[in-house]
């Protein structure tokens, strides 16, 4: 496939230069950005994004940088453009696409990294990196990726060997294994037609052995041809500036671009450190703990010691430019932008986007998205935000973070059973979660594969009736009690500024077998249409009573001087997203922890197979639950003897 794109043609380029119409001298703007009011035919591959970066250093003229994901909805992609035409405005000197092994990202879906990466440049003018991983995916494979970046006018690649799909990484035959053999096979390929960049991580690589070691590593990438560094992400300065001055001991001598993470919620930061195995230092931690329910207060803290930070960086004068993970959002980063006073708008003439075809015909595919969505998502089970928010996804899509449990296979496997003997065993395991009991071998089960943390403190308001369900076989990953009207300062489920009241609909989310789920069906009717539901196993069968696809609040609280504020809610299209992730992490994180075609990985194989993932709304929230009703009606129905047989019958 490489062969059948010319090298050097098809590619678009930044119109910006100087007054005089100079195309490289050192008199040139240095105030360029990656703006482009009309794309042009780059033959010679002219005006290259390191030169742009060599030209800022020259003149002193600091940049930043911005990384997006690519939305899993078609709605949210939509929405991601919009949300480039804002965060353009600033004036960043790049924006970045991560590659998410999962998510088809070569494809020509609205939502693939490839397209997304593509639209960016082609129509809305932003100098723009697309990452490429490793992760399962062969020589050739790779090569074709590379070839259509080109023909689509992508002229820079983040080499990367991107986490395994599962918990340990797995060798592809005809494929690579490590960051410095992509580099240098997009080197051999195409020559030194794509600028590359590489990660740098300021406190070694989890699996690298050392940190000395990682930073050979480091140094191998850019001698094979890297032309640039971007770091995972750090909480002190001088972190990033002792990194700095080891890789310029050990001779890498390219620009090192540190990567700006603002906190932006409590709940993010938790699962931040989780999936990054990276600490937080406790002059943070003491801020946090006390205002870890008031999210606007997270936020403003985030953007101050972000701010803090980066002044540190900027005034060493060896910090040429910030790069700033997003998350697809906009507020943290834009707030810390114009306090560094890095935030410059220029005016300029509307773009008028056009997404593959039409935006139109994106939006068509998503029916109900909102116009405006709220910054503060939670990202736990179905509450994963509006499918249509840019933001849906989150911290998962991210490549800088290290997918594992925080456990070990040993804990894990004296947690979740050395040898399961039936699905009961299983029940078992979840129930002592809920209780807190040791196992039969003593245990305490601390974690599942859905919830790598404690049980939140709301959760004991449920204990009892939590504990009944999953002896049975309704094994619950998320619940909330109902709240009307509660304090916002309330210790168990207060959240947000004082002087506020928030209020929950009762909320379940849970496996449970086939056979359950037919009597469940049965038991609903009556509750329609006070209990919302919806029904998928891993074979896509959905069944649902929400059917105009709109989100669903569960969670929302009035502030005093404030706009109604709705961090939670249940959507349906999200909830088919979240359903793949939710599915796969029975195989991925619990089967695999037993041998091939052992007792028990077909055991956990057959509840990935046959089993339903469910949830339940009950929207009278004012009223007390009747979840808890419908479950038990779903167990009377089916432990109730079969109706005998009539004379017609027989």
């Amino acid at each position: 496939m490489v062969n059948q794109v010319q090298r050097g043609g098809g590619s678009w380029q930044s119109c910006k230069s100087d007054s005089s119409g100079a195309s490289n001298s050192g008199g040139e703007s240095s105030k360029e950005s990656s703006r482009c009011s009309t794309p042009v035919l780059d033959a010679d591959r002219l005006d290259r994004l390191r030169d742009k970066m060599r030209r800022r250093m020259e003149s002193g003229d600091r940049w930043f940088s911005l990384e997006f994901f690519p939305p899993r909805t078609a709605g949210g992609a939509v929405n991601l453009i919009s949300r480039f035409d804002r965060m353009g405005a600033g004036g960043p000197l790049f924006i970045d696409v991560t590659w998410h092994p999962a998510g088809d990202p070569g494809s020509d879906k609205e939502t693939s990294s490839m397209m997304i990466a593509s639209t960016a440049v082609n129509y809305c003018g932003l100098e723009s990196i697309l990452h490429l991983t490793c992760c399962n995916q062969t020589k050739e494979k790779i090569s074709g990726h590379l070839a259509k970046a080109k023909h689509l006018g992508l002229k820079n690649i983040m080499a990367l060997r991107g986490d395994p799909i599962g918990s340990d990484w797995e060798e592809e035959e005809g494929g690579f294994n490590y960051a410095v053999d992509l580099v240098k096979h997009i080197r051999s390929e195409f020559d030194d037609y794509f600028d590359i960049c590489v990660a740098g991580y300021p406190t070694g690589h989890p699996e690298a052995q050392s940190y000395d070691e990682d930073l050979q590593h480091l140094k191998e990438k850019v001698d094979a041809g890297a032309d640039f560094v971007i770091t995972q992400l750090f909480f002190r300065a001088d972190t990033f500036l002792k990194f700095l001055d080891d890789c310029r001991a050990n001779g890498i001598t390219c620009p090192i671009l540190p990567g700006i993470f603002p906190i932006q919620g409590y709940q993010s930061l938790r699962q931040l450190v989780k999936l990054s195995k990276l600490e937080v230092p406790e002059e943070i931690t003491k801020v946090i703990e006390p205002i870890k329910d008031n999210d606007a207060a997270i936020r403003n803290y985030g953007i101050h010691q972000a701010v803090e930070m980066c002044r540190v960086l900027l005034d060493s004068g060896r910090v040429p430019g910030l790069h700033f993970y997003t998350l697809n959002r906009e507020v943290a980063t834009m707030e810390v932008l114009r306090q560094l006073g890095l935030w410059i708008e220029d005016p300029r003439s509307d773009i008028v986007y056009h997404l593959l075809h039409t935006e139109a015909k994106v939006r068509s595919t998503v029916a109900g998205s909102y116009s405006k969505m709220t910054e503060q998502f939670v990202v736990t089970g179905a509450f994963r935000g509006n499918s249509s928010s840019p933001a849906f996804g989150e911290l998962n899509d991210y490549y800088l973070f290290y997918l594992k449990s925080k456990s070990s296979k040993d804990a894990l496997l004296q947690m979740w059973g050395e040898e399961l003997m039936n699905e009961e065993s299983v029940y078992e395991v979840f129930t002592c979660y809920i209780t807190g009991q040791p196992n039969r071998s003593g245990h305490k089960v601390m974690c599942l594969p859905w919830n790598d943390e404690p049980l939140a403190p709301e959760t004991n308001l449920l204990n009892d009736e939590l504990e009944k369900v999953n002896r049975r076989g309704v094994l619950t990953i998320n619940s909330q009690p109902n709240i009307n009207g509660k304090p916002s300062t309330d210790p168990v489920v207060g959240w947000g500024p004082a002087g506020g009241y928030v209020f929950q609909k009762a909320y379940l989310e849970f496996f449970t077998s086939s056979e359950n789920v037919d009597a469940l069906l049965q038991v609903l009717k009556k509750y329609e249409p006070r209990v919302n539901y919806h029904m998928v196993n891993v074979h896509g069968r959905n069944m649902t009573n929400a059917t105009d696809l709109q989100p669903n609040a569960v969670t929302w609280g009035i502030f005093p001087g404030r706009e109604i504020l709705q961090p939670t809610v249940v959507d349906p299209v999200s909830f088919m997203y979240w359903k793949d992730e939710a599915f796969a992490l029975w195989i991925e994180q619990w089967a695999k922890l037993y041998e091939d075609e052992s007792p028990s990985r077909m055991i956990i194989k057959y509840i990935h197979d046959n089993y339903f993932l469910v949830n339940l709304v009950d929207n009278d929230f004012p009223l007390e639950s009747c979840l808890w009703q419908v479950i038990s009606d779903m167990f009377e129905l089916l432990d109730a003897p079969p109706e005998p047989l009539t004379d017609r019958a027989v």
